[in-house]
């Protein structure tokens, strides 16, 4: 019993702190990535940052308010070769990586399912799904010699669910759970965690619409027990509590930041 004290003894608050480290976000540079990257920045870690739209001044602000720094590489992760050369830009820019977000992704919305086209569907699985195991594939190399790193991917409650008028989301966010599982197992033995975080409905820029709608938004409200959307701030907690020496002992599991809207 005195071993177990003297270990509950050595647990510090500094295991959240990410000081040191270095975290590439992709679409960290907007909506629910932006938010992700300065939560980790106010953690300590240095920000490489990867858009697939244009540059932003605002977060670039954001995260070296805090203190530390800030690199942006606008790419299109869907092409061949570009998540192996971001890899290597991150290492050329900041010596190293600790941490992977894979973030990015895309919903191509369409109420007739016989209109889904196979275009459509393999745009969204080379982003969704294709590019995070392309990116995970990199950093592994760079993560299994320092035996550390953390890799988390941003899943959704469409995971676990269905999903009308987007065929191919529900397919490649399942998808991406197998894929946290798969690699939690295969990178585990090196010292890497490989979680999963699944948000809810949350008051984002994409939401707006439905927000706006008194039907649809009640409808949303209804089945969550929180009765509110969520906000970034309710996301970036578990983003660093993932990220630190804090969730070590978590892996291959799928935290959903929902307001319970998956127990109704």
């Amino acid at each position: 019993m005195q071993q177990v004290r003297e270990k509950i003894t050595d647990f510090e608050m500094d295991f959240f702190s990410l000081e040191g480290k270095v975290a590439m976000v992709t679409g960290g540079n907007s909506g629910l990535g932006q938010g992700f990257a300065l939560a980790l920045a106010k953690a300590g870690a240095d920000i490489f940052a990867v858009s697939m739209g244009g540059d932003d001044d605002q977060t670039k602000h954001l995260i070296e308010a805090e203190g530390v720094n800030y690199h942006l590489s606008i790419a299109d992760l869907t092409e061949e070769g570009v998540c192996k050369q971001l890899v290597e830009e991150c290492i050329e820019v900041f010596g190293k990586i600790d941490i992977l977000i894979n973030n990015a992704g895309i919903n191509i919305i369409e109420p007739d399912v016989t209109k889904f086209t196979r275009p459509q569907w393999d745009k969204m699985v080379s982003v969704n799904l294709t590019a995070p195991f392309e990116l995970a594939h990199e950093v592994s190399k760079h993560m299994i010699p320092q035996r550390s790193g953390k890799i988390i991917n941003t899943c959704s409650l469409f995971s676990f669910l269905g999903g009308q008028s987007g065929p191919a989301y529900a397919a490649t966010k399942h998808g991406l759970a197998g894929f946290t599982k798969t690699y939690c197992d295969e990178l585990g033995q090196y010292n890497i965690q490989v979680n999963g975080i699944a948000p809810g409905y949350f008051a984002t820029e994409l939401s707006a619409k439905t927000r706006a709608d008194p039907v649809s938004n009640q409808r949303i409200l209804d089945h969550i027990p929180a009765n509110r959307w969520g906000n970034i701030l309710d996301l970036m907690g578990t983003m660093v509590f993932l990220s630190s020496d804090a969730s070590n002992y978590v892996n291959g599991t799928l935290i959903t930041v929902d307001g319970g809207y998956l127990v109704r």
